[in-house]
């Protein structure tokens, strides 16, 4: 990619939402039902701390299906977001989410139902972020809690950290059976963000 060129390029960590930062709950239909893992606040202030470009990259199919509109998936991260900053003074660099799914998937709202390189598995996200913010994703770190977020992660050429909180958690019970291995496994956001920090170039 050009931007390597100059030397400007740096490492980002790609958080996935639900079930990484905040409690999986389903299509959240309430605002005040999104609520923050305990110990996420202080694992993204450590990434602050250290200079590090904080993502969050998200499937938010909810629109598509026709749930909710897009403006309450921008209200739900504005919550995360303030529950961030007053847990832990912690912030996001970026967003990004796709509000697409295609009509063999579930999605029935026109405006939003379609094919998109930016729903993961595809690497639309990230290569958007790279673009918009001179990341070198080779030396970057996504963290999820769905073979997707791996998937999505090698496609991308990251390195992709599978998380044990959400659907995460399917791997205590040896459910997580998908041909894409984890370059790490870790408990939870905090033990992940100890990793990465072990782990930078």
């Amino acid at each position: 990619m050009f931007w390597r060129k100059f030397g400007v390029a740096r490492e980002a960590v790609f958080l996935d939402r639900d079930g990484v930062l905040n409690v999986e709950a389903g299509y959240i239909h309430q605002v005040e039902d999104l609520h923050l893992i305990p110990g996420v606040a202080q694992a993204v202030r450590r990434l602050n701390d250290r200079q590090l470009f904080c993502c969050l990259v998200s499937n938010q199919s909810g629109p598509a299906r026709g749930y909710y509109p897009v403006e309450h998936v921008e209200a739900l991260h504005q919550r995360l977001c303030q529950l961030l900053a007053t847990e832990a003074g912690a912030r996001l660099d970026a967003l990004y989410y796709c509000p697409h799914l295609s009509p063999p998937e579930g999605g029935i709202d026109p405006e939003y139902a379609c094919w998109s390189t930016w729903r993961k598995p595809n690497t639309g996200m990230l290569v958007a972020a790279a673009w918009a913010h001179d990341l070198d994703l080779s030396q970057s770190f996504m963290v999820g809690d769905k073979a997707t977020d791996i998937d999505m992660a090698h496609n991308a050429g990251c390195c992709g950290i599978l998380v044990q909180t959400g659907y995460g958690a399917s791997i205590l019970s040896g459910e997580y059976q998908h041909h894409t291995k984890p370059d790490y496994i870790a408990p939870d956001l905090a033990a992940a963000v100890e990793w990465i920090l072990h782990h930078l170039p």
